[in-house]
């Protein structure tokens, strides 16, 4: 089986990133992990996370940045998706879930 390697990014790794690395896990096909870019984050993201991914999913534009500023050279060639979901969303809150799966599914294929 071939899978993909998926990580998700926000600030903190507390809500969004650690939910989408939640709710994706499960899935046949992904090999899924989360960070984030902030100093006080619950696992901050380093070149390791980078080098591993093939695709990494971004919360909004300033981790957008923020890792392009910290990995420019580790970033190069690697999918970037910004996902434009703001941090109003606490722990796999079903908005933040809905929101999640609708917006991956544009990039990888998802079970119903």
């Amino acid at each position: 089986m071939i899978l993909i390697r998926v990580l998700f990014i926000c600030s903190r790794n507390k809500w969004r990133s650690l939910t989408a690395e939640k709710i994706f896990e499960p899935y046949s096909g992904l090999q899924v992990r989360s960070a984030g870019t902030e100093e006080g984050a619950r696992i901050k993201v380093n070149a390791g996370h980078i080098g591993w991914a093939e695709m990494i999913f971004v919360m909004e534009k300033k981790h957008e940045q923020r890792l392009h500023e910290k990995f420019r050279q580790e970033i190069i060639g690697k999918r970037l998706i910004r996902l434009d979901i703001p941090d109003d969303y606490g722990f796999m809150n079903e908005e933040l879930i809905d929101i999640l799966k609708s917006r991956v599914s544009d990039y990888i294929e998802l079970p119903d």
